[in-house]
């Protein structure tokens, strides 16, 4: 279903850079200007991990949203990124501990809502201020994404001062079809997929497959390191059957990466 867009007071976008946010901007930004609603009203939110992500991560995010004339808001943890808040938690997170998400992100997108329903109605707007949060998830990703609703009220981001709908526009697009939009664009991608990455996500991702942590622990072998002396460090492997430091022992012996498949978030 199409939301009614010249309803919201803001339509936010979150951006990781990443191919499926790339093609939801670019789509969304068309429907936009199809139904009237001033580019003012669109804005990008791009979730700043830190140095947990690929090199030129926020950088892209914002060339991505300026390409459009959108406004660009990067939020990020005011505690610190994802590897300090590892190495203060003492446990990395699992697929059912997942604060690299709640805590770094969606809580952190929440408060750029508060911001804008902020400066909404200082220009005189009337509570509730009506949100379109945007996401590019798919239902091609994982079981778990293919249940997801396209259109929902997203109970928890709302309340008495703010209405949030969560609408994910391209849910039931394939992994072509996103490839096709990207490249229709114009806009440039990140190199990581050059390099024979399937996702965007953290260069060391939990759900990630071996050979997917070998292509990043290859090009990013500092982090890679950051990541192991903190393994070490609070006793923790990242993963209970695969830890890093096997993943930089492979690398040192000459072990190269395979084909990487797509993984299941």
């Amino acid at each position: 279903m199409l939301p009614d867009l010249p309803s919201y007071r803001w339509i936010v976008i979150s951006s990781s850079a990443g191919k499926d946010s790339q093609a939801t901007l670019d789509y969304v930004v068309e429907l936009s200007d199809r139904a009237h609603v001033p580019r003012s009203r669109l804005v990008v939110a791009h979730a700043d991990l830190g140095r947990v992500e690929w090199p030129g991560t926020r950088e892209l995010a914002q060339e991505q949203a300026r390409h459009y004339g959108l406004a660009f808001h990067a939020v990020t943890r005011p505690q610190g990124d994802l590897l300090d808040h590892i190495a203060r938690r003492g446990m990395f997170p699992s697929p059912t501990t997942r604060y690299c998400t709640s805590d770094h992100k969606r809580a952190q997108i929440w408060t750029l809502f508060t911001r804008l329903v902020d400066e909404a109605h200082a220009e005189a707007s009337p509570y509730p201020i009506r949100i379109l949060s945007c996401m590019g998830l798919r239902a091609e990703e994982s079981p778990a994404r293919a249940r997801r609703q396209p259109f929902a009220r997203d109970e928890r981001a709302s309340n008495g001062r703010r209405h949030v709908d969560l609408w994910l526009p391209i849910h039931n697009w394939t992994v072509r079809q996103v490839w096709d939009r990207i490249h229709a664009s114009g806009v440039r991608h990140h190199p990581a997929y050059d390099l024979g990455m399937p996702r965007l996500s953290c260069c060391f991702c939990i759900f990630a497959p071996r050979s997917a942590l070998l292509l990043a622990g290859q090009h990013n072998p500092q982090l890679l390191a950051e990541y192991v002396e903190v393994e070490r460090r609070i006793g923790h492997r990242f993963r209970l059957e695969l830890p890093l430091a096997e993943i930089q022992e492979a690398l040192a012996n000459g072990e190269q990466p395979g084909p990487v498949l797509d993984w299941t978030m």
